[in-house]
């Protein structure tokens, strides 16, 4: 007897459902520390306008090599003391913890007279021109009782606490692959500190160790490490394409340039789905989860693009208002293990600083 075929059931795909809730306590909501410049240049200037707008932090003290400089930046934002040496801005008592954002090649001396003189220190990324001087700064923070930390920002925004869930939680299945870049059109300007060796210049200690910490987040530690690239006219990396591995097979493919501007975004792509972070990825940005055909499953949108230097500091204020000398988002550990990644691939492109 023949048997009617059933009816053909079309099912409407699931509307996309939201992924976890950041974590990220308001920056406003930590505890106000004394906050002290060192370095009034540009990224100092983005800090100090975050730390108004979006915190509690109270910034009391700028120091630079010029007085003139200091005050100039001290009337600009009405911040109460102005020195014209580094050394008088750490001997400030009242300061709590130092911003360093003094080029690359001072970091390592800046945060160990920062820490000698007391203060906790939170310094730019990259941390310091290579390994050796990370270690130095981490020892000197333990042997003090100091806070130190990289000023990773990116690690401390809303929509990588999502990142984060989406992996713990196994919502991608088993990670293969972690995808991001970072290049940016800078003029070449050979007296410029991106293009100088006597700065540790270059794309990778100023853009690529975006990319870099990202997959150190997602991966955990790299056991494999691999650069092709390209040098400016004055010897620092001009763009590097760099592949990683952890001990479980998983790759990161990642890029840097100072040539031209990237998409500048990144994926984490596993068995069961691939999260999605749109250009800037580095900043507040949205996420998406698309399954393996291509299909949104999810996303979360940021509130806003404004202010994310604040979490950082807001980071720092909890550590140190709790007696914690390192944070778990952002340990020194891994950040001694990234400028030794990127001690490697600074070796394999022929890249060296003076005095190396």
């Amino acid at each position: 007897m023949a048997t009617t075929p059933s009816p053909e059931v079309h099912h409407r795909p699931a509307a996309p459902t939201p992924l976890p809730l950041p974590r990220t306590p308001s920056p406003r909501s930590a505890p106000a520390l004394r906050w002290g410049v060192l370095g009034p240049g540009g990224i100092a200037s983005t800090f100090v306008r975050a730390l108004r707008s979006a915190t509690s932090q109270q910034v009391v003290a700028v120091g630079s090599r010029s007085a003139a400089r200091a005050e100039a930046f001290a009337d600009r934002y009405a911040i109460p003391a102005a020195y014209g040496s580094y050394a008088e801005l750490v001997a400030d008592d009242r300061v709590d913890v130092v911003y360093i954002a003094t080029p690359h090649s001072e970091h390592a001396e800046h945060a160990l007279m920062a820490i000698e003189a007391g203060r906790h220190v939170l310094v730019e990324k990259a941390f310091t021109r290579n390994a050796r001087e990370a270690e130095q700064v981490a020892a000197a923070a333990r042997v003090r009782g100091r806070f130190a930390m990289e000023a990773m920002w990116t690690r401390f925004l809303p929509h990588m606490d999502v990142v984060r869930q989406c992996v713990e939680q196994g919502l991608l299945g088993e990670i293969h692959v972690v995808t991001a870049d970072h290049g940016q059109r800078m003029a070449p300007d050979p007296a410029g500190r991106l293009f100088s060796p006597h700065l540790a210049g270059g794309a990778l200690l100023d853009l690529g160790i975006y990319p870099l910490s990202f997959a150190s987040m997602v991966m955990g530690a790299f056991t494999s490490v691999q650069a092709t690239g390209s040098q400016t006219s004055t010897g620092v990396d001009a763009q590097a394409c760099v592949v990683v591995a952890n001990a479980s097979g998983t790759q990161g493919l990642l890029h840097t340039t100072l040539r031209a501007r990237t998409p500048t975004t990144a994926a984490v792509s596993g068995s069961a789905a691939r999260l999605e972070i749109e250009g800037d990825f580095y900043a507040p940005a949205a996420v998406r989860l698309l399954d393996p055909a291509g299909r949104l499953i999810g996303g979360y949108q940021p509130d806003t693009r404004e202010h994310g230097y604040a979490y950082e500091a807001a980071e720092v204020a909890r550590c140190v208002s709790e007696g914690r000398l390192e944070s778990a988002l952002m340990p020194l550990r891994e950040t001694v293990d990234l400028m030794k990644t990127l001690d490697t691939l600074r070796a394999q492109l022929r890249v060296r600083f003076p005095g190396e």
